[in-house]
C-alpha cells in the first residue's frame, strides 16, 4: 500500500518537476483538473462555487489526490501477489494525464514531456519498490527461526520507500519553484504608477452606505471577486505580451503593453458581477480600472460589415465571445484594462491586460491575461455558450440584503436595513423593500456615481418582536423591475427577491 502511495507521489512530482522546467501548463496533476473543469456539468460548477466560492480550484486538487491516493491504496492492495495491478493501475493514471495534456488549447511542442516522464517514473518507482518488497518477503520466509535473512530486509525496504517520498516532496518542491519563475510582483513594480489621462472624479459624498452595513463603494483588490478556470494563475512577462486584433477587420493589430500604455489612458469606475452570483450572493465587486478604451482599438482595425462578435483568448485558452454592436457603443467604457484601483492589475485579476465591459456578464465579456482577439460571427462558440450558457448576457437588475444578515437577532423597534442594487449600464431608479409581506416602502438610494456601477440603499423600519423577514426589489431606469421568481444562473444569470429571516427581541 505505501509503496503503491509512494509510487504515485514519485510520478506526479516528476511530472510536475519536468513541467516547471519546460511548461507550467503541462503538469499532468494540473492538466487533469484543468480538464475536469472543462468537462464538469453547469450545475455542479455552480454547486462547487455555492458551496466553497473562490476556494472551488483548491477543493477540486485536494479531492483529485484523495481520489489518487484511494486509488493507489486499492491498487497497492491488489498488488501483494503481482506487480501487475499496480503496474496497469499506475500506467493508466499515466495515460490519463497524457490525455489530458493533449486535449488542452495550450498544448505546445514540448507539452508531452512532462507527462510521459510523469508514467515512466511511476511505473519505475512500483516495480523497484515492489521488487524489494517481495525480495525481502521471500529472505525472510527462508531464513531459518533466529538467522538473519540473506536478503534484503524490511528496514531497507522501507528507507527506500522513505527516500521515493522524500525525492517525490523535493521535485514537486522543485517544479512549483520553477513554475513560479515569473515573479508577478516583480513585474507589476516594474511598471510602476499608473496616471490616466483621463481619471475618475472623486467619490461623491453619501455613495455608500458602509457605516450601516453596506460594502465600501470600491472594493479593495484583495477582496475583489474571482472566478475563472485557471488552477494555475498565468504568469507572463510584460516583455513577452501581445494582442493580436484579427479576423473581419481592415487592418490586423498586434499591440504590446508598451503601445498600450503610450496610448492616452483613461480611468472608469466600473461594477462587475458573476453570472454564477446566486440571489443574495456576494460575487459582485467594483473597481477603478485603468485602460485604453477597446472602441478606439476596433475603430482603428477597422471593424467589417457582418461582424458580430469580439471571440477573445486568455493566454490558458480560455475563450469569450462578446457582441461588437456592444463594443462599440461610444458610452459603454469598455476597457483593455491594465490598472485596478491605482495600481496594475493584481495577477490574479489578468495581469497584465484583461478586458472589462460594463452591463455584461463576465463570461462574455472580462477575459483575463488576454492575448488573442478575432473579429468573427457568432457561428464560433466561445468556452460557456458551448457548455450551454447563453450567446449574450446582459447583466440583470438585481438587489441584495447585507443588513440584517440572515438568522441575525435585533432590538424590537427601529431597525436600519441597508444593501446593494445593480442594473450596470442601465442605472438604478428605486429600491422597495416590505417586512413580513407587508406594503412596499421606497428606500433611500445613495449617490449615484454612474450607471455602470452598483447602488446602495437603505431604510428605516419599525420591527416588532418574533420572527420576522425582509426582501427587497429593484427597479431600474428602463421601469423594470426585478421579478419575484426565483431563477438559477444558468444559462444568463440568476433573478428573484432576495429574503432575509432573522429575531426581533425585547
Amino acid at each position: 500500500m505505501m509503496i503503491a502511495l509512494a509510487a504515485a507521489a514519485a510520478a506526479l512530482a516528476s511530472g510536475h518537476l519536468v513541467a516547471g522546467l519546460l511548461d507550467p501548463s503541462s503538469s499532468p496533476f494540473l492538466a487533469v483538473g484543468n480538464t475536469a473543469i472543462d468537462l464538469t456539468p453547469a450545475p455542479v460548477k455552480d454547486f462547487a462555487i455555492a458551496v466553497f466560492g473562490t476556494a472551488d480550484k483548491i477543493a477540486l486538487l485536494v479531492g483529485m489526490a484523495l481520489v489518487i491516493a484511494l486509488a493507489a491504496v486499492g491498487a497497492g492492495l491488489a498488488s501483494r501477489r503481482s506487480a501487475l495491478v499496480g503496474t496497469a493501475a499506475i500506467g493508466l493514471f499515466g495515460l490519463l494525464g497524457t490525455a489530458a495534456v493533449l486535449v488542452r488549447p495550450d498544448f505546445g511542442p514540448l507539452s508531452l514531456a512532462a507527462p510521459l516522464v510523469s508514467l515512466a517514473v511511476g511505473v519505475l518507482a512500483f516495480r523497484l519498490l515492489h521488487s524489494l518488497a517481495a525480495s525481502a518477503a521471500e529472505a525472510e520466509v527462508r531464513a531459518m527461526p533466529g538467522e538473519q535473512s540473506a536478503g534484503p530486509d524490511r528496514r531497507r525496504v522501507l528507507l527506500s520507500t522513505g527516500a521515493v517520498v522524500l525525492g517525490a516532496g523535493a521535485a514537486g518542491l522543485g517544479g512549483q519553484v520553477l513554475a513560479g519563475g515569473i515573479d508577478p510582483e516583480a513585474q507589476r513594480a516594474e511598471i510602476g504608477d499608473l496616471v490616466p489621462e483621463t481619471p475618475v472624479p472623486a467619490l461623491p459624498a453619501g455613495a455608500d452606505f458602509a457605516k450601516v452595513g453596506t460594502p465600501t463603494f470600491i472594493t479593495p483588490n484583495e477582496d475583489f471577486y474571482r472566478i475563472d478556470t485557471a488552477l494555475r494563475v498565468p504568469r507572463i512577462r510584460v516583455e513577452d505580451w501581445s494582442l493580436r486584433i484579427h479576423g473581419m477587420v481592415d487592418r490586423e493589430l498586434t499591440l504590446t503593453f508598451d503601445d498600450l500604455r503610450s496610448r492616452p489612458l483613461v480611468e472608469k469606475t466600473i461594477t462587475m458581477v458573476c453570472v454564477s452570483n446566486e440571489i443574495g450572493g456576494d460575487l459582485i465587486s467594483t473597481a477603478n480600472f485603468i485602460g485604453v478604451p477597446l472602441r478606439d482599438v476596433l475603430e482603428e482595425a477597422g471593424v467589417q460589415s457582418g461582424a458580430e462578435q469580439l471571440f477573445s483568448t486568455s493566454s490558458d485558452g480560455w475563450t469569450a465571445g462578446t457582441p461588437i454592436d456592444v463594443l462599440l457603443e461610444s458610452d459603454r467604457n469598455a476597457l483593455l484594462a491594465i490598472g485596478m484601483n491605482g495600481e496594475p492589475l493584481p495577477a490574479e485579476h489578468g495581469f497584465p491586460v484583461r478586458m472589462v465591459v460594463p452591463g455584461l456578464y463576465g463570461f462574455v465579456s472580462a477575459t483575463k491575461w488576454l492575448v488573442d482577439a478575432e473579429v468573427t460571427t457568432f457561428d464560433r462558440p466561445a468556452y460557456w455558450e458551448q457548455r450551454g450558457w447563453a450567446r449574450e448576457a446582459p447583466i440583470k437588475t438585481q438587489s441584495r440584503i447585507d443588513r440584517p444578515r440572515p438568522f441575525d437577532e435585533v432590538p424590537t423597534g427601529r431597525l436600519t436595513a441597508a444593501g446593494i442594487a445593480w442594473a450596470q449600464h442601465t442605472g438604478i431608479d428605486r429600491v422597495e423593500v416590505r417586512l413580513d409581506g407587508g406594503a412596499w416602502q421606497e428606500a433611500l438610494l445613495s449617490t449615484e456615481v454612474n450607471d455602470q456601477t452598483w447602488r446602495m440603499w437603505r431604510i428605516e423600519l419599525d420591527v416588532p418582536s418574533g420572527s420576522r423577514r425582509i426582501e427587497c426589489r429593484a427597479t431600474d431606469r428602463n421601469g423594470q423591475t426585478q421579478p419575484e421568481e426565483r431563477v438559477n444562473p444558468v444559462p444568463d444569470g440568476a433573478t428573484g427577491w432576495h429574503s432575509v429571516l432573522f429575531t426581533a427581541n425585547g
